[in-house]
This record gives structure tokens, sequence and C-alpha cells, in this order.
């Protein structure tokens, strides 16, 4: 058997308004939705995916969108900042974009040697950043509002703040097959693919006040195996270390287990396969509401109760 962790499969995190969730990631910011579907443990809410153009490990940012929930707050014991690999040429331009939508960022800072980075957060308050760099090969998506030149690749690292960074580098390192690869002052960096997608950086924030869940909040991560085989195989590890994981849960696009790791971050493991074409086509990804078996004879109810979405990507060019 091969690598059983294989990098970050998706973040996914608590919105506010649906409709200015999806102005902002696939309008202002350019990301493909992928899939448009219900939240499957309470379907009266969205779950919208967006990623590259077809939705691979390492590129997908969901959110559960609940309508005038109250803002959470940064601090540990969460995975704080979600940041996006962009080319390094394309500063100039990403400063420009953020301008003229009004956006806020901090200046730019070199984090480590080739990353120059931007943080900013989107309407609910999520951390966010931009880390242009010249280390990422993943094409580009040129169907959206964001010249193919100048659009974002995926992920480029997550960002947990901890009470220390022991127990969790532990359980990355020892169950989840990930390496200290780069550290510097409080920021530890570790990844089971070193490449631009799967970086985790645990900041050591002993001072600060644990987080509180709510909108701009991220929910959980998911790390990426390659099948169900690796799957229960992981999960065997996590059982052992007493972190007792869920049952394999059907997420349609992928089975998934989760646990609390030490820290109090929800951590799944998800699957590669099937991925997101198993419903709709490459070209018409994101464009339906997708619904689980399990949900079809609702379909009526809940395409009324869910608010109506739309977007003119043209607007955003």
């Amino acid at each position: 058997m091969g690598k059983i962790i294989t990098g970050i499969h998706h973040v996914t995190a608590i919105a506010g308004d649906a409709q200015k969730n999806l102005e902002f990631y696939a309008g202002i910011l350019g990301i493909r939705m992928v899939k448009k579907t219900v939240n499957f443990d309470g379907p009266e809410v969205y779950h919208f995916y967006y990623g590259d153009e077809t939705g691979q490990p390492g590129s997908i940012l969901t959110f559960f969108p609940y309508q005038g929930l109250v803002r959470g707050r940064h601090g540990k014991g969460m995975l704080n900042t979600t940041t996006f690999s962009v080319p390094l040429t394309s500063l100039d331009y990403w400063l420009n974009r953020l301008k003229k939508y009004g956006i806020a960022y901090k200046e730019p800072q070199e984090r480590f040697d080739g990353e120059v980075v931007v943080y900013f957060e989107d309407t609910d308050g999520l951390g966010l950043e931009l880390v242009f760099n010249d280390k990422d090969a993943r094409p580009a998506y040129s169907g959206g509002p964001v010249p193919a030149e100048h659009t974002i690749r995926g992920f480029y690292n997550v960002e947990v703040w901890e009470e220390g960074y022991e127990r969790t580098a532990g359980l990355l390192t020892e169950q989840l097959e990930h390496t200290l690869i780069a550290e510097k002052a409080n920021r530890f960096r570790f990844a089971a693919n070193d490449s631009p997608g799967n970086y985790v950086d645990i900041i050591c924030t002993p001072d600060s006040l644990r987080g509180l869940g709510g909108s701009g909040t991220v929910h959980h991560i998911a790390f990426s195996t390659p099948g169900k085989t690796e799957q229960l195989e992981v999960r065997d590890r996590i059982v052992k270390r007493m972190l007792n994981p869920t049952p394999v849960l059907d997420r349609n696009y992928f089975t998934s287990i989760y646990f609390r790791e030490p820290g109090g971050v929800l951590f799944e493991v998800a699957t590669a396969v099937p991925g997101f074409t198993v419903d709709e086509s490459v070209e018409h990804l994101g464009e339906a509401l997708k619904l689980p078996a399990q949900f079809e004879k609702e379909r009526a109810r809940l395409e009324q109760l869910l608010p109506a979405v739309s977007i003119n990507l043209s607007d955003y060019k």
C-alpha cells in the first residue's frame, strides 16, 4: 500500500448569506462553483463547493450558508486562515482587484522563501490569504471572470491556531503521514505532500482566546486518501490513538470519517474518488441543485425553502 494520506482534500466553512457567498467566491475571487447541493445532515441548508475546473483535492473550499447566523470568533482550537495559491507575477493584478471591490487587506509580506502573502477576509470575516509563488504547476481555470494567467490554482496552505503544537504535530506525523518541513518563530509547517495545496501550518498562540463557531469560521478540514481501503486503515490508526472517529459516511462525491484532533479542530479524512463528475459533466459542474438520493422525494419542498441564488460572471470581468 502506498501513502494513505496524500494531502488536503477540502476545507469546509460556515457563511451567512448564500448569495453574497456566491458573489464573493465565484465572482470576485473567480473560483469555480463545482457543486451546489445541500448539507447531508440538514438539507434545509445549501452546501456550496468551490474549486478548480474539476474539483480536485487540494482546491476545494466548501460552505454551509446559514442565513442570519451570528459571526464566530477566530482563536485557538480553530483553523483560522485558508490560503490560496496564485502566480508570483499576479501580485499587482490581485491588489488592484481587491481595491476595486473594496476589500481591505494587509500589505504584502514575505513568509517563507519565495512566498509573498496578502491577508484579507470575506464578507463574513473568514480569514483568507493569497500566497504568491512560483512553485505551483497546477493548471489554470479559464472559464471564470479572472484571466487564466492570474487565477487561483487551489489552496496553498491552511493555518491552525493551537495552545501548543506538540500533540497535533504528533497526530499529523504518526497517524496522518505528515512531515515537519519548515518552521519560523511560532509557525510549524507540515505536509504529507510537499507541494502547494497541502501545507498545514500550526501556529502556537497560547495567549489568544479560544475560537467560537459561527459565520466566518471553519467547520472542519478534510485530508485526502486514495480510496476506501486506505480510509479504513486511517480509521484504524485513529481508533488506536483513542480519538473516537465516526463510522464511514457516504457523501456522494467521497466517503468520510470525522474526529477531533487534540487541540479541538474537527478533522475529516475523505476519499479522492468518485469525485464531482458522478452526477454532472465537467462542462456543467455546479449548475443544477444536486440532492442525495435520500432527499430527492423532498426536492419540491427544498427548492421552495432554499434561497434562490444566481450570478452573472461576466459582471466580474
